[in-house]
């Protein structure tokens, strides 16, 4: 198991690869090396890599991937709109034990354990809105109880809702702000949640199958085909950070509309690498900003899994 010395020293690397450039990323001497036109540019420890971040077109060795099995590190590929369309994941998976924990989860324990995760996050959201001077405690109150009195996953979906409503109408108002609308970024707004959030899921991801989770199992979210349940349900306390970055990135001017082009009813960025690695790195600060507190929530969603007993259910505080 990665432990949190270790954790402390592993890095995100960010490659941004540019266009009309022979972008290659090789294994060197436990290294990896990153050339242009043939030609190294730079490089880094493999004993301080956790995630190799590629966006644009890029080669790679098989080496490479051989030995980033190795040294636990994932690949993630993202095209030129920062969307991604492939991973390349170290996990464990010989823990069979934690898999078994999983599958064998009964439902009334995947709802108790659903209502705690909901009510952190939505506790994680009123803080947010607190710092902003922008709450109404009495629905945060509300919220509170239906959370507990919740009987089923469609009464807790529905005050998650309910509440998600009136959280993002009080944070984003200020910046043309209509509705959450996942993947259709119909506004630029909405557009920087779903790659925040992308981000954010996927680093999650990362570490949960470096634990050896079966990271479409999830207790929240329900199986579907092709969806990392898991990886979704507990990075739900943890969107708040995105929405703070973005709202931050607003409020010092970092979000500029001449980067984004709008094109048959949706937004996506400039073909230009240096406003791509803009924000790319407006999100990856972020998570790396935070990387030990997602690492600690996420071991001890681990312990509580393999021992309920003696663990608690995590929470992640922002």
């Amino acid at each position: 198991m990665l432990t949190l010395p270790d954790f402390r020293e592993k890095k995100i690397v960010f490659v941004q690869a540019e266009k009309d450039i022979d972008h290659q990323i090789r294994f060197w001497n436990s290294n990896v090396r990153i050339f242009k036109d043939g030609e190294p540019v730079d490089q880094i420890s493999c004993y301080l890599v956790l995630c190799i971040v590629i966006i644009g077109n890029t080669s790679i060795t098989s080496t490479l991937i051989q030995r980033t099995k190795k040294y636990g590190i994932s690949i993630l590929l993202l095209n030129y709109s920062l969307k991604s369309y492939a991973e390349i994941n170290s996990i464990a998976e010989g823990n069979t034990a934690i898999r078994m924990t999983q599958y064998l989860l009964s439902e009334s324990e995947s709802i108790s354990q659903s209502k705690k995760l909901v009510w952190n996050k939505v506790h994680n959201q009123f803080l947010i809105l607190k710092k902003m001077n922008n709450v109404d405690e009495d629905m945060h109150k509300r919220a509170v109880q239906r959370i507990e009195v919740a009987k089923n996953f469609k009464e807790l979906l529905g005050m998650e809702g309910s509440y998600a409503n009136y959280y993002f109408q009080s944070i984003f108002l200020p910046y043309d702000w209509n509705r959450r609308a996942p993947q259709t970024r119909e506004d630029i707004t909405n557009f920087l949640m779903d790659i925040g959030y992308t981000y954010l899921l996927n680093y999650v991801d990362a570490i949960l199958r470096l634990f050896g989770f079966d990271t479409y199992k999830g207790f929240y979210h329900q199986l579907f085909f092709q969806r990392k349940s898991l990886s979704c349900d507990l990075m739900e306390p943890m969107r708040p950070l995105i929405d703070k970055q973005i709202v931050k990135a607003y409020n010092l001017g970092i979000i500029n509309t001449r980067d984004f082009v709008f094109k048959k009813g949706c937004y996506s960025l400039k073909p230009d690498s240096k406003i791509r690695s803009k924000y790319s790195l407006m999100f990856f600060e972020c998570i790396s900003k935070e990387k030990e507190n997602i690492y600690t929530y996420l071991r001890q969603y681990y312990l509580h899994s393999m021992d309920s007993t003696k663990y608690q259910f995590p929470q992640y505080s922002i």
